[in-house]
C-alpha cells in the first residue's frame, strides 16, 4: 500500500511539536533556577540539569523528553496508524534536537531516542539498556555507553526482523552520534568526565 504523504507530513510535524517541548528549560524555571542553557554544556537535556544539583528536576527532564517522543508515537499509531507512528517518531526525534523557539538548539537525543523506541518496539529498550548499562558499569563513561546503545538498537532492530524500523534508528542513531561530536572528542582525547566524576 502506498503511504499517504499528507498523513506522513502531518504527523512528521506533530511530533516535531511534541518533541519541541524543552521539559530542561521549562521545569528548572519553574523551580526559580533561572535558564538551564546558562550553565554547564548550555544544554536543555537532563545531564545539564543535573548540574543544578537538583537531581529530581533532572529525572523529570529525562522522563519528561522520553515521554513526548513515546506519545507522539502511540498518538499517530492509534489514529493512523504505523507509517505515521515511523512519521512521528522521526518528527520529536528532530523537534528535541533542533526546537525551532530555541534558535535550533535542543538536546543531544538520548532519552527522546529511548522514548520513541519505547513507542514502537518496547523490546528495543531492554537492548539499549543493557548495553548502556553494561558498559557504563565497565567504563563508567555515560556518553560513551549511550552512543554504543544507539549503534547496537538499529542492529538488534534489524536482527528481530524490523527492518524499517532498523532504517529509521540507524538515521537516528547518526544525529545522536552528531550531536555528540564534543562528548567523541573528549573520549578520544581522555578528557571525557567519567559516571560520578566531581567537578
Amino acid at each position: 500500500m502506498t503511504p499517504d504523504w499528507t498523513q506522513i507530513a502531518l504527523w512528521l510535524a506533530v511530533g516535531y511539536l511534541f518533541g519541541a517541548i524543552p521539559f530542561g528549560l521549562i521545569l528548572t524555571r519553574l523551580a526559580g533556577l533561572g535558564d538551564v542553557r546558562s550553565i554547564g554544556s548550555g544544554n536543555i537535556g537532563a545531564t545539564n540539569v543535573l548540574r543544578t544539583g537538583r537531581k529530581g528536576l533532572a529525572a523529570a527532564t529525562l522522563v519528561g523528553d522520553a515521554l513526548k517522543g513515546t506519545a507522539a508515537v502511540l498518538l499517530a499509531a492509534r489514529l493512523s496508524g504505523p507509517d505515521a507512528a515511523l512519521a512521528a517518531g522521526l518528527g520529536a526525534f528532530l523537534g528535541h534536537l533542533f526546537p525551532v523557539w530555541l534558535g535550533f538548539k535542543g538536546g543531544k537525543g538520548v532519552a527522546t531516542f529511548i522514548g520513541v523506541l519505547l513507542g514502537l518496539y518496547p523490546l528495543g529498550v531492554l537492548v539499549f539498556a543493557a548495553v548502556w548499562l553494561g558498559l557504563a558499569f565497565l567504563l563508567r563513561y555515560s556518553s560513551a555507553s549511550a552512543l554504543a546503545a544507539s549503534a547496537a538498537t538499529p542492529l538488534a532492530l534489524w536482527a528481530f526482523g524490523q527492518g524499517r524500523l532498523a532504517v529509521l534508528f540507524c538515521v537516528l542513531a547518526l544525529l545522536l552520534w552528531w550531536k555528540h561530536a564534543p562528548n567523541i572528542r573528549r573520549l578520544a582525547a581522555g578528557t571525557e568526565g567519567r559516571i560520578g566524576q566531581k567537578g
